[in-house]
């Protein structure tokens, strides 16, 4: 795609605090106009400090980043306008409505659009009148998504959208960012759900100790992690009664007991040959368990790994 959609590129990105602590090490990737990018990370992975330099509330330590073609730290005046953002916590003065708040925080934004409109989208057109303080924990957070959007900005950042929203609201608040995507807002967005990531992301990037570990598509990411089977042996059989492992595809094994444990990258084919095994031994597989690689296995295998031996940089 031309460089020209993409809406964000950062490059060799780095972020360093007082004392010399790097939260961000050198990162790279792109988010092309008309895409929901998603950044994961374990925690103290640099998830924050990377969007706060995107949004431009500071300078990088080294490195570019370029949002809208420009800088948004030092070309905040061009970038701004421009851009939404969601803060894990808005902060709004408790003592005033929904109405009110929305009212303020229009009055802050260039060619916002009427505050109901923006209300109504997030589903608080029946809430106006509430103060603050009153709100639920999920409806502050689509309150923050409303004053988020009055701007109607071509470059959404949402910080934890759905935190604090029941099931019923975060899938409404899923179906909204999709058609904001649909109508061409560019999307980063930050979050512990894995389910949303998967789901609604178009790529993805995981942060490992300031740097990206791995990043692509979900279904990308997920390939590259091992399906796994599991199940119990019947008394008097013992893993060296299974067919040769390496030749089911089996990539890694354990054994607890009658417990096994396989993990395969070719799961359809690994599965139907210990099945056809079984059914030609006529024993029973107790406790047969089959599950297909995840992004939540991609996640965890990166939490698991404190050393990060695999971790490199990718231009996404």
């Amino acid at each position: 795609m031309d460089t020209d959609e993409h809406v964000i590129e950062v490059t060799g990105l780095h972020r360093v605090y007082e004392g010399g602590f790097e939260a961000v090490r050198g990162i790279s990737f792109h988010v092309d106009r008309g895409e929901i990018f998603a950044l994961l990370g374990t925690n103290g992975a640099g998830k924050t400090s990377t969007v706060e330099l995107l949004e431009g509330l500071a300078s990088p330590a080294s490195g570019r980043v370029r949002v809208l073609g420009h800088d948004p730290y030092a070309e905040r005046a061009l970038v701004r306008p421009r851009t939404g953002v969601m803060l894990q916590e808005g902060g709004f003065p408790s003592e005033l409505t929904v109405a009110e708040t929305a009212r303020m925080w229009a009055g802050c934004v260039s060619g916002a659009r009427p505050p109901h409109e923006a209300l109504e989208q997030v589903g608080l057109g029946r809430r106006t009148d509430v103060r603050v303080k009153q709100l639920s924990g999920g409806e502050r957070r689509r309150l923050d998504l409303a004053l988020a959007l009055l701007g109607e900005p071509e470059v959404l950042f949402l910080d934890e959208p759905t935190t604090g929203l029941d099931a019923e609201g975060r899938r409404d608040t899923w179906e909204l960012v999709r058609a904001l995507r649909d109508r061409g807002t560019t999307v980063l967005l930050t979050t512990h759900y894995l389910e949303e990531a998967e789901g609604l992301a178009d790529r993805i990037a995981i942060l490992h100790e300031g740097r990206i570990a791995t990043a692509g598509t979900p279904a990308e990411v997920t390939a590259a992690q091992p399906s796994r089977i599991s199940f119990d042996l019947p008394a008097g059989y013992f893993l060296g009664d299974l067919p040769p492992l390496a030749g089911l595809g089996v990539c890694e094994h354990e054994m607890d007991g009658r417990a096994v444990r396989l993990r395969t990258h070719e799961l359809q084919r690994t599965a139907t040959e210990l099945l056809l095994w079984a059914h030609r031994a006529g024993i029973e597989l107790a406790g047969l368990d089959v599950r297909p690689a995840s992004l939540e296995e991609a996640f965890l295998d990166i939490a698991r790994d404190a050393a990060a031996p695999r971790t490199k940089e990718y231009a996404a």
